[in-house]
């Protein structure tokens, strides 16, 4: 079997606004959003067989489409899916990182072996069958694929919006929230508080300030929370990037979990600070590394050091969410819900949308990612790049 084209299709879909029940305007460090450009990428083989993937936007749509079908499509055409591997590794543009480009046309090659094998990609991963590693035991374990736990996310709000919200995740099933943070470290501590009064302690958090503090900010967040007695599931990316010595001495000043994510966008990084003792849970995404190979290998790294790992959320339509899905299921080592804002989308470019029930996704079981495309939603909310 050989790849023979490979298109790149971008959409634009609105997200369902607060005052509708949805998460819009969904406001972080860096802005915010109400709707989001995605990139759906179509691979085709000389056997009839279709695979999908599906990234965010780099820089415009026109730009990203063009890296992806004038850039690395030549590198793939006339190779079989089932490289995966060899392709990613040697895969080459000097002065840039190509990997988040490959990782589209990886998922979409995921999902055509899925579909000739006749069998979901979480199986085909085979991590769905093996315990945890803290599991140990002399029967053996039977193992079945189960919905996956996704925590609640949403933006920047005030306090009383904030509780409300906490309120709702709590109602419908979900364990853990997320909530970005950045603007005002104070106003950061009033909204946890106020969610964690809310629930009454049930749910876990997550605070993401986008690299939005300042190291001592960051340690006043940290030290109040505790003072309160709210302990986080983990501070994501609490200060800035490439600065793993900083981030080891927060992790000494607090009680409460670091949990780094844009610092694991380079694959080198993540092996640094598990040995400069900088984090205590990997937030990863199958995006930056270069696919879903390349997220399990990172996996493996934290799995092997101990470390708790989570998948990052881009604001994912369906081809990349059942990637996740699949992923979480099928790779030892990811022991925390991945974030999800499935949820709060007004369509999809699915036949049949994922669904989220009581907090979780199931695991689609059809072969490849296990969803239909529907071209004509694609053609619906497609972008006009002319």
């Amino acid at each position: 079997m050989e790849i023979t084209d490979i298109e790149a299709y971008s959409v634009n879909i609105p997200v369902i606004p607060l005052d509708e029940g949805g998460i819009a305007p969904y406001v972080t460090n860096h802005g915010e959003v109400t709707d989001v450009n995605r990139m759906l990428v179509r691979v085709e083989t000389d056997e009839d067989i279709v695979g999908w993937g599906e990234m965010r936007m780099f820089l415009s749509p026109m730009a990203t489409k063009s890296v992806l079908e004038d850039g690395i499509a030549p590198w793939v055409i006339n190779r079989s899916p089932f490289e995966v591997e060899g392709i990613r590794r040697q895969l080459f543009i000097e002065y840039t990182n190509a990997d988040m480009f490959f990782a589209p046309i990886e998922i979409a090659c995921w999902d055509i072996i899925g579909k000739s094998l006749g069998k979901p990609i979480y199986e085909l991963l085979g991590g769905w069958t093996a315990p945890n590693l803290n599991e140990r035991t002399k029967e053996p374990i039977t193992m079945g694929t189960e919905p996956v736990g996704v925590a609640y996310c949403v933006g920047i709000l005030s306090a009383e919006e904030s509780r409300q919200q906490a309120a709702k995740a709590l109602d419908e099933g979900f364990s853990v929230l997320k909530t970005k943070a950045g603007r005002d470290w104070q106003q950061d501590i009033e909204r946890i508080k106020a969610m964690h009064d809310e629930t009454e302690g049930r749910l876990d958090f997550r605070l993401d300030p986008n690299q939005g503090w300042r190291f001592d900010e960051a340690v006043r967040v940290a030290a109040s929370l505790g003072d309160a007695g709210i302990y986080l599931q983990y501070l994501e990316q609490p200060i800035r990037v490439d600065a793993h010595g900083t981030l080891a001495k927060l992790r000494e000043r607090t009680a409460q979990p670091i949990g780094p994510n844009e610092d694991t966008y380079i694959a080198h990084n993540l092996t640094e600070m598990i040995q400069k003792d900088a984090l205590d849970v990997a937030v990863l995404d199958m995006t930056p590394a270069g696919g879903i190979s390349a997220v399990r290998q990172l996996a493996s790294i934290a799995e092997d050091a101990g470390v708790p790992a989570t998948h990052h959320c881009a604001f994912d339509l369906g081809v990349r969410t059942a990637a996740i899905v699949h992923t979480v299921s099928g790779v030892p080592g990811f022991n925390l819900p991945p974030d999800s804002v499935y949820y709060a989308w007004e369509d999809d470019v699915l036949v049949e949308p994922l669904t989220v029930e009581d907090g979780a996704i199931p695991v689609p079981d059809n072969p490849g990612l296990g969803i239909e495309v529907d071209e004509r939603k694609i053609a619906e909310y497609a972008i006009d790049l002319d």
